[in-house]
């Protein structure tokens, strides 16, 4: 051996399965950067082409001042920031984790002559080591998965999607995986180097090999057993373990409420409505003069898989609170109705079933400025309605807002007996998956000249959306896992670092099932500091996350808490703490309490 540096690829090796944890963490990195960087640079690439159908002269910078290659370059820069800050937090505790065991190793270093910034030296190209191994993967990774998203995108989404390259590697997904990479693990190997440094050689000379704390004070028993008393005083007196850690269940939590915000900000683009329809059959003046007898005719229709109308009457007189007010009146039939439902479009509180049939209540459009009230009544005529529900927004307009204007809806039996009107202003037309032009033009061809057939089926977005939720879905599942794991690995690290105290606690009487309770008590604590912490910074991201992309775009928009993402990340929090004290606990059971004394 020529040089110290040459223990390096030796202890790689003698430590591979502990550094299992510390190369999932860089691949993660290097990954996830790697494909939202090449997506992003694979979207470019499909709106030049798009561009160029339209435009003869057109540069790059053409598309990168367009809205798509704008929304994808910022897009790109988050997740990268994102995920730069959590490669640094995961990596650098595994590395911290690393140094806490070979507490003794260091200590014979400086013993033999190695001065510390020989240390630091030799903690941080151990570290950039790794990624001679994590880096190539990742990026690997990060191309298959690309392509893979690409031909989804072109051959099962198609539509705006059909010019995608399908196996065109990205230089900038590439060079931008291996930049994070590197930056991430130089970043996280920083502090656990100083620290590796510090150690001197007074510990290796005594043996003591663990990273010892002064003791100023016994762990309270007062309120807990002392098994749980001493795992809470084992996690909140080492201050950079407990940091590290906090900052690992908070971030998940972070990152999993900022990836949620992502998904409703693509239901707000491309909202998806269980009543949208691919045919609309309307009068020319937009009256109600589209026969009700075509409803049973295109029914039956080949490629017809729902039609329902719609009437409508506008600027009807009305009495509100004493007060004269004009609204309009929309019939929806059942099928309509049901569809509210499934998209949650009411507000709570609000009764549909009221609405159904020959009844006297109807449901009203609102916004944040809307006056009425569910249990208003609004006098039309000689009847009175009760407002029975609200939806959340006005989807007869554009913007959602209801511009002060009272719009009510009611089912087809109320409207008709309220205005006498049978004929419809709207027919709406849902086909099945196999429909032809045929069958299309065998529609038109039943219809008066009184009315206009509209074919919408090229705007579909529900292929669009279906991609996008769950290209948000699959980074949040890797994330959840990665940060799982990387949790339960932190955690036994720590624990295997204070084997001997735990094998001298067995030897002076403390049963198995006190030690289970003890590491629980250290997981739950790290999980509890955690939670609150990334609950607050995560929920105030989130809020951040919404008013700019949603609230500022959607002014029908209203935040409320995220109460469903929220659970569902804290119950991952508690899975990961369960797992995290298993684990190690498991493994000081099925030790004999000489071996657990005599570890190194």
């Amino acid at each position: 051996m020529k040089s110290y540096l040459g223990l390096i690829p030796i202890s790689a090796k003698l430590r591979r399965r502990q550094n299992r944890m510390t190369l999932l963490c860089i691949i993660f990195a290097v990954f996830l950067v790697t494909a939202v960087f090449s997506m992003a640079d694979m979207g470019i690439r499909m709106e030049h082409t798009r561009l160029l159908h339209k435009h003869d002269n057109l540069t790059f910078q053409d598309v990168m001042n367009s809205t798509t290659g704008q929304t994808l370059c910022l897009t790109a820069a988050a997740f990268f920031v994102l995920v730069l800050t959590a490669g640094v937090l995961m990596i650098s505790s595994n590395i911290n984790s690393n140094v806490t065991q070979r507490t003794k190793f260091f200590g014979i270093m400086r013993c033999i002559g190695m001065s510390k910034q020989q240390i630091v030296h030799f903690v941080k190209l151990e570290a950039l080591n790794w990624c001679k191994t994590a880096i190539p993967i990742g990026v690997i990774l990060g191309i298959i998965v690309t392509w893979g998203l690409c031909a989804v995108l072109r051959f099962l989404v198609g539509g705006e999607f059909s010019d995608i390259p399908l196996f065109g590697i990205s230089l900038v997904g590439v060079i931008s995986g291996i930049i994070v990479g590197i930056v991430t693990v130089l970043l996280a190997a920083r502090n656990p180097a100083k620290r590796a440094a510090k150690v001197s050689p007074v510990t290796a000379a005594s043996g003591n090999s663990e990273n010892t704390v002064p003791i100023n004070r016994a762990a309270k028993v007062n309120l807990f057993k002392v098994e749980t008393a001493l795992g809470i005083h084992h996690a909140v007196s080492a201050k950079k373990t407990l940091t590290l850690m906090t900052g690992s269940f908070a971030l998940s939590i972070i990152l999993f409420l900022s990836f949620s915000v992502l998904i409703e900000f693509v239901g707000y683009l491309m909202p998806q409505s269980a009543a949208a329809s691919d045919i609309n059959i309307s009068s020319i003046d937009t009256s109600n003069e589209v026969d009700r007898t075509l409803l049973d005719k295109i029914g039956k229709m080949d490629g017809v898989k729902h039609i329902f109308g719609r009437r409508s009457v506008f600027d009807i007189p009305a009495q509100l609170n004493s007060n004269t007010v004009e609204i309009d009146l929309i019939s929806y039939d059942d099928f309509d109705l049901d569809c509210l439902v499934k998209d949650d479009m009411l507000k709570k509180d609000s009764d549909i079933s009221k609405v159904h049939g020959n009844s006297n209540y109807a449901l009203a459009t609102w916004d944040k400025d809307s006056i009425l009230e569910i249990g208003d009544k609004i006098r039309v005529g000689s009847e009175e309605l009760e407002i029975a529900g609200l939806l959340k927004y006005d989807p007869f307009r554009s913007d959602g807002l209801t511009d002060g204007e009272i719009t009510l809806i009611t089912s087809s039996d109320t409207f008709i007996r309220l205005t006498g009107v049978t004929d419809y202003s709207l027919l709406l037309i849902q086909t099945t998956r196999d429909v032809t032009d045929e069958d299309v033009t065998a529609i038109r061809d039943i219809l008066d000249q009184n009315c206009t057939l509209n074919d919408l089926r090229d705007q579909r977005t529900s292929g669009t959306y279906t991609a996008f939720v769950f290209c948000i879905y699959a980074f949040l599942a890797i994330i959840t896992l990665v940060t799982v794991l990387h949790i339960v690995n932190s955690i036994s690290m720590s624990v295997s670092s204070r084997i001997k105290s735990y094998g001298a606690m067995r030897a002076v009487g403390m049963d198995k099932h006190q030690i289970t309770k003890m590491i629980a008590a250290e997981a739950f604590t790290y999980a509890l500091s955690g939670g609150i912490v990334g609950s607050i910074a995560g929920l105030l991201i989130y809020r951040l996350l919404y008013n700019a992309l949603i609230a500022a775009h959607f002014s029908y928009a209203v935040w409320s808490l995220p109460t469903i993402p929220l659970l569902l990340i804290l119950l991952f929090v508690c899975m990961a703490a369960i797992a995290a004290a298993y684990i190690p606990a498991k493994r000081i059971r099925s030790m004999a309490i000489s071996a657990a004394i005599n570890e190194l």
